[in-house]
This record gives C-alpha cells, sequence and structure tokens, in this order.
C-alpha cells in the first residue's frame, strides 16, 4: 500500500519508504570499545594508504543458507540455499565483527577469513546477535589478538555530500577489493529486511556489488562511517553507481546493545501518515500548511490507545490518494513536526515504555495526547 500511495507509514521511529524500488539489490549497555584511535589530524590519505591501513580489518564472510521460501515482508526474496558471500569488519580485540544481519540471517554455519593475512584460513564464527530493522548484525569469532585488526569507527553525522570514500570488501568473492568515489547524498532511506525503513542512509558512487554488503564504508581518514548495505541496480543486479551504507552512527548504537544483551528493542508509534504539503493542506482546508497527516491507525497500537485518529474518507489530489478527517502531527515533545521524516526521527531516539507529548490538529480544534510507546513489532505491516 505505502509504495501504490506514495505514503510514509511509521512504526517506532522506524518507516516504511515510498522510494522502495524493485531494482533495488541487497549485497549479499557496555559502551562499545573504540578499537583504535581516531585519526584527526585531518590530513586526507591516498586510496592505497587506507587500504593498506584497513584492509587487515575487513573479513570474508561464508554463510551457509537453509532454503528459504520467498516472504513479502522479505524484500530480499527467497534462496535455494548454498553458500552466501558477504564481508564485515573487526572493531575490536574481544573477536566482535560489524556486518549486515541479511548476510548471516538463516545461516546454519558461518566462517569468516580475516584479513589480516594473505593465507588466512577460515574460523567458526557465531552471531552475538542481530537487528533486522536496521540491517545490523555482530559476530564473534575466537581468534589470538594478533590475528585481529580493529577498524577505527568515525562520526557520519559529520559526512558532507563531495567527500571522498573508500569502500573494501569482497565483490563476487573476490576478497579485500578496494573501490573509491565520494559522497553522493545523504539522508537516504532504504527498507531493511523486516519491511521497515532506515533512515540517515549514506549514499555513495563507490563500486559496489553482491558481496560488498557488511563491508566499510570509509572516509579519508580512514575511518569507518557506513556499512555498505544495498545498490540501486537499475535491474542489471549490479553496479550502476549508486549505493547504499547504513551509517556507522546507527550501528555503533545498535552493535552496543546488540554486544550487551544480544537483541534490541526500537519504540512503536503504530500509524501511517504521509507529508502535509501547503497544496494539501489547502485542499483539505487545513489551518496548518506543515506536518505529519495521519492516515491509518495500528488497532490497539500506541497511537490507537492515546486517542490519535486517522481518515474517515479517502480521495485524490496530484495523483495521490489521501483519507481526510484525520489527525495532523504538528509537534512531539514540544518539538515542531514538518514532515514524516521528523516524526520517524523523533520516536527513533526513544525507547519502549517512553511517554511522548504528541500535539495534534483535527480541523481547528488543537489538544495534545500522551502516548505510551510500545515495541516494534518483528515485521512491518504490509
Amino acid at each position: 500500500m505505502v509504495g501504490l500511495l506514495g505514503w510514509v507509514a511509521i512504526a517506532a521511529g522506524w518507516i516504511h519508504s515510498s522510494s522502495d524500488s524493485n531494482n533495488v539489490t541487497t549485497l549479499a549497555a557496555t559502551p562499545l570499545p573504540q578499537p583504535a584511535a581516531q585519526k584527526t589530524s585531518g590530513k586526507a590519505l591516498s586510496v592505497n594508504q587506507i587500504y593498506q591501513s584497513d584492509s587487515p580489518g575487513v573479513a570474508f564472510i561464508q554463510a551457509q543458507q537453509a532454503p528459504q521460501s520467498p516472504s513479502p515482508l522479505n524484500p530480499f526474496g527467497g534462496s535455494g540455499g548454498g553458500t552466501a558471500t558477504g564481508s564485515g569488519f573487526v572493531i575490536d580485540h574481544d573477536g566482535h565483527i560489524l556486518t549486515n544481519a541479511h548476510v548471516v540471517d538463516g545461516a546454519s554455519k558461518i566462517e569468516v577469513t580475516l584479513g589480516n593475512t594473505d593465507n588466512s584460513s577460515p574460523v567458526p564464527a557465531q552471531v552475538v546477535g542481530k537487528d533486522d530493522s536496521t540491517d545490523i548484525a555482530v559476530l564473534k569469532v575466537n581468534a589470538p589478538s594478533d590475528q585481529l585488526h580493529p577498524l577505527a569507527l568515525g562520526d557520519s553525522s559529520q559526512a558532507q555530500v563531495g567527500d571522498p570514500v573508500v569502500a573494501i570488501g569482497n565483490p563476487f568473492g573476490l576478497d579485500r577489493t578496494v573501490t573509491s568515489g565520494i559522497v553522493s547524498a545523504l539522508q537516504r532511506q532504504i527498507k531493511a529486511p523486516n519491511g521497515f525503513t532506515i533512515d540517515n542512509v549514506i549514499q555513495t558512487d563507490a563500486a559496489i556489488n553482491p558481496g560488498n554488503s557488511g563491508g566499510p564504508l570509509i572516509d579519508a581518514q580512514g575511518a569507518v562511517i557506513g556499512i555498505n548495505a544495498q545498490i540501486e541496480s537499475g535491474g542489471s543486479g549490479g553496479n550502476v553507481g549508486i549505493g547504499f551504507a547504513v551509517p556507522i552512527n546507527t550501528a555503533r548504537q545498535v552493535s552496543q546493545q546488540l554486544i550487551a544483551n544480544g537483541s534490541i528493542q526500537h519504540a512503536f508509534l503504530g500509524i501511517s501518515g504521509t507529508n502535509l504539503t501547503p497544496q494539501l493542506a489547502a485542499v483539505l482546508n487545513l489551518s496548518v500548511s506543515q506536518g505529519a497527516l495521519v492516515q491509518t491507525v495500528v488497532h490497539n497500537g500506541p497511537a490507537a490507545k492515546a486517542g490519535i485518529n486517522g481518515g474517515d474518507a479517502t480521495g485524490s489530489t496530484q495523483g495521490q490518494q489521501v483519507r481526510a478527517g484525520s489527525d495532523v502531527i504538528t509537534a512531539i515533545d514540544g518539538q515542531t513536526m514538518t514532515s514524516m521524516d521528523d516524526v520517524a526521527s523523533a520516536v527513533s531516539q526513544k525507547k519502549p515504555g517512553d511517554q511522548v507529548q504528541v500535539a495534534l490538529l483535527h480541523g481547528s480544534q488543537k489538544r495534545t495526547v500522551t502516548v505510551t510507546l510500545g515495541n516494534q513489532p518483528a515485521n512491518a505491516t504490509p
């Protein structure tokens, strides 16, 4: 429904996006230790310098898969079993490795080849935890400390369009391949394995192909700013210069909880909605010109229990179907909401059980309700 109607639906700060494409291809409470001093000199390194410094910390992952049936909730489809290959990178001397959840999803056996030498043999790896909502997984290997080369983690919030970046991974099983490019765009959204949407994604034109999944996207100082996850393939199944990386700030937060607890929970609001534009506000005769126009409310969900209402009449404007007569979210905890993205961001910063004050407009009537956020369900409602 989201793709057809051009809506953005929110659940727990993770949102369904109207920009989904059939051509998007997946590349196959203790603080997380900082594995190495971040390179803060500001001096840009050459691609060769970055490769020499960081490639020993990049791992080649082989995950034996049992046959899986396609599911409408799984944008990555089914499989006939076999061995999936992907990438990952070492983050500490305890043997923790970051990768994508979809690389190891459903795996019955995982082996990792560490990149510290040319003659490394595969070692068994266990899944510490994975989070399908952010497509992040943490693995652990038992290896001597001198065989582990942790990579420094950067700050993805500091990335700017045009910044040079390097990707290191194992495309098509070609181990420790390096490609380079720039940050092409910021704040993109991609669909996670469970149907929710990952936000603040970094877009890059560095060549990324199947097998690069889980590998690092590295800035000019040699620090990891993202985990390569998906590509826009244009129907070809290969690189066309549009790749997407989960921001390392998201991965850092998620991995901390996975290492500490083995799992993570996301807050859940339980609505679908669309951006309120001045044009749409004029058509609906609303007194505000921006906000998040609620469309549907999950039955017995947090928003429904708080009295937030969806639309009761369906109409069409500028080629978009909308439900009229619904509430408009104008603020959360006093912060102005100008779009569904704002709502998603506000909720994603909360935990299940947190209470938020949601300011609403219904017709000309203003009110504020208290919503107790719930736990995000395992999968997004199709």
